[in-house]
């Protein structure tokens, strides 16, 4: 009878998935943050998650597609000044209409920049958009900082708070909750997208694009459309940052806060939109804890880049690689690969 049992067929155990985990805790920790830490804290974290959504977007486009780009903060800032522009010169200034309205001042703008560096006749290098974003981030932050009707180098203060009717945003708890969701909706409609047939097609070109293009994608056409995407959430990401930091400069969309959107995503994990969010917390809560530190208070900018130059050197897959494997990484994509992946007997025999 022993030898009938060990005979029988061995049923293997799946892995244990890392990612549904990663997202509980998070998800919990959005909850309950507010109730745990200052009011002050309150609103450092909330400014985190607004800076969530733009590593996001970022990740989007690297993590996702291959695309290299220096010129998120571009999207951003630009939908930040739009917004400001409104309000300081129209009174402007509900939540129904700016939100939109960021979101879609991303949107062009991406749409502006991706049709010369992605929809040329010829598959771009990633040297070429890489570059060609971080021009474009430079340029924006040059021009804004010497025109003086958006403030020129001492930018744009936005002196009404966002409003839901009459009920005035002010910076706390409503308006972490209220940010908090837009990430959590931003972080599904991102994730439905990559794990989508789309997505299937945006694994492939980062894989091998040139193979991906001889079976007739439209390469350059979706690395577009997901460029144009990434560049909506930065510009909802900026219009909220305009308003709950009652603020908006050049810095905003310069080549600096373009570099940290990449550090993010790389730091945290790039490729699993996970990865920013937590990239965002780490790279925050160390500078803000360094900065607050006498030790290290006058070079503690030397000291945040030895963290992240020691850990993108030496754990290239970032602070989420350590406890997520490759095969939960690259993921399933599709309703049939997910059910193959549910029941891999039948993927093994051929069955339909």
């Amino acid at each position: 009878m022993a030898d009938i049992a060990q005979s029988g067929p061995k049923i293997a155990r799946r892995p244990t998935r890392v990612i549904p985990i990663v997202e509980a805790v998070l998800l919990a920790l959005l909850i309950a943050m507010p109730l745990l830490v200052s009011d002050f804290l309150t609103v450092i974290i909330t400014r985190m998650i607004i800076l969530a959504m733009l590593a996001i977007s970022f990740d989007l486009c690297w993590g996702y597609s291959g695309i290299m780009t220096f010129g998120q903060a571009l999207y951003f800032g630009m939908a930040g000044y739009v917004v400001a522009l409104l309000a300081n010169k129209t009174g402007f200034v509900q939540f129904w209409g700016v939100i939109p309205i960021g979101m879609a001042t991303g949107l062009l703008a991406a749409l502006f920049i991706g049709w010369f560096l992605l929809l040329g006749k010829r598959t771009p290098e990633i040297i070429f958009v890489a570059l060609g974003t971080l021009t474009a981030s430079y340029a924006a932050e040059r021009m804004v900082a010497g025109w003086q009707w958006v403030g020129a180098g001492n930018g744009m203060s936005v002196f009404d708070f966002l409003k839901i009717g009459d009920y005035e945003l002010e910076p706390g708890i409503v308006f972490y909750y209220i940010a908090a969701a837009i990430l959590v909706l931003v972080y599904l409609a991102s994730r439905y997208l990559v794990r989508s047939q789309f997505g299937l097609v945006l694994a492939g070109m980062r894989q091998n694009e040139e193979r991906l293009a001889f079976f007739g994608y439209k390469v350059q056409v979706f690395k577009a459309l997901v460029f144009c995407f990434a560049g909506m959430i930065a510009g909802l990401s900026g219009a909220l940052y305009a308003y709950h930091e009652g603020f908006i400069g050049p810095g905003s969309m310069g080549i600096v806060l373009s570099t940290y959107a990449v550090l993010y995503g790389l730091f945290g994990g790039a490729g699993t939109l996970l990865g920013p969010i937590i990239g965002v917390i780490a790279i925050e809560s160390i500078s803000f804890t360094l900065s607050d530190l006498d030790a290290v208070k006058s070079f503690w900018p030397v000291v945040l880049g030895v963290i992240l130059l020691v850990v993108v050197a030496y754990k290239p897959t970032g602070l989420l690689g350590f406890v997520l494997s490759q095969r939960e990484r690259i993921g399933t994509f599709g309703i049939g690969t997910a059910r193959r992946d549910a029941n891999p007997r039948k993927s093994d025999d051929g069955a339909a």
